[in-house]
């Protein structure tokens, strides 16, 4: 029954983060989006890129969690 308990402890922790590093892609990807807007003056384009990539790295860490719970 331990063994039990551990592996559902590690799987909620697994899950419980899922959102923040969700939240935490999205985030980073628009905050470097505005900076790159400062910096280079092309005011919608580097927030739309940066929440792509952010987006795009919350999906791809979203696909490694499902493969990484389906292989225990």
């Amino acid at each position: 029954m331990q063994k039990d308990a551990v592996k559902m402890m590690r799987e909620l922790a697994t899950y419980g983060s899922l959102g923040m590093s969700v939240a935490f892609s999205v985030f980073i990807g628009v905050f470097a989006g505005v900076m790159v807007d400062r910096w280079l003056d092309v005011q919608p384009f580097g927030v739309l890129a940066g929440l792509s990539l952010g987006i795009a790295a919350a999906f791809r860490h979203i696909l490694w969690m499902i493969r990484r719970v389906g292989r225990t």
